[in-house]
């Protein structure tokens, strides 16, 4: 199962996804692959933040951090089959494939789906996290444009293959695509 989760910054997004995560885990061990790359005080401030809230409000699971910037199919790899695993965030991990890698974008799309691929494979409830930026004024730069333009390509391409959308507004989750229902392949009888 393939769930992506997007919404502004501060919108509550992690919190969904978060919650997504430990219902499917259960009692089993939740895995968050972090993409995020610690590069100066405000981010390892961010980084501390989300630890300790997820500490807070999830005491009953288990959450195991993965740590991966990039070569996020291969941490996919790595995690035990049927697992259910927290990516945040695919913002973090754009701009690692755009400014830090030798990665063309096409190569990095190809590089999402193979994670994609990998977590299907492996039965894994995979929940991807997206900062949702183009909803403010347009930027005013090439490269802005750019990263956003690379950005909206991903998440068109994950919400036609995931098998779960959402969209997190002031902390209100709208679920835009659900997963197919089974559908009845006996009669019922009454």
């Amino acid at each position: 199962m393939i769930v992506f989760v997007s919404g502004g910054a501060r919108s509550g997004k992690s919190a969904v996804a978060e919650q997504q995560v430990v219902n499917a885990a259960s009692r089993s061990p939740c895995y968050y692959l972090a993409t995020a790359d610690v590069y100066d005080a405000e981010m390892a401030a961010r980084v501390a933040r989300h630890r300790q809230t997820r500490q807070e409000e999830w005491q009953s699971a288990q959450w195991k951090t993965l740590e991966e910037p990039l070569a996020i199919d291969q941490v996919i790899a790595k995690v035990p089959n049927g697992s259910a695993v927290l990516l945040d965030c695919l913002t973090l991990w754009a701009s690692q494939v755009l400014y830090a890698s030798e990665l063309s974008e096409e190569e990095g799309l190809a590089l999402l789906a193979s994670a994609l691929a990998g977590a299907r494979t492996r039965s894994l409830y995979l929940v991807i996290v997206s900062n949702d930026i183009n909803e403010a004024l347009p930027p005013s730069d090439a490269e802005t444009w750019r990263y956003m333009a690379f950005l909206q390509r991903a998440h068109r391409w994950l919400a036609k293959e995931a098998d779960s959308v959402i969209e997190v507004v002031v902390g209100c989750a709208v679920e835009w695509k659900r997963p197919a229902k089974v559908l009845l392949t006996k009669e019922l009888s009454f």
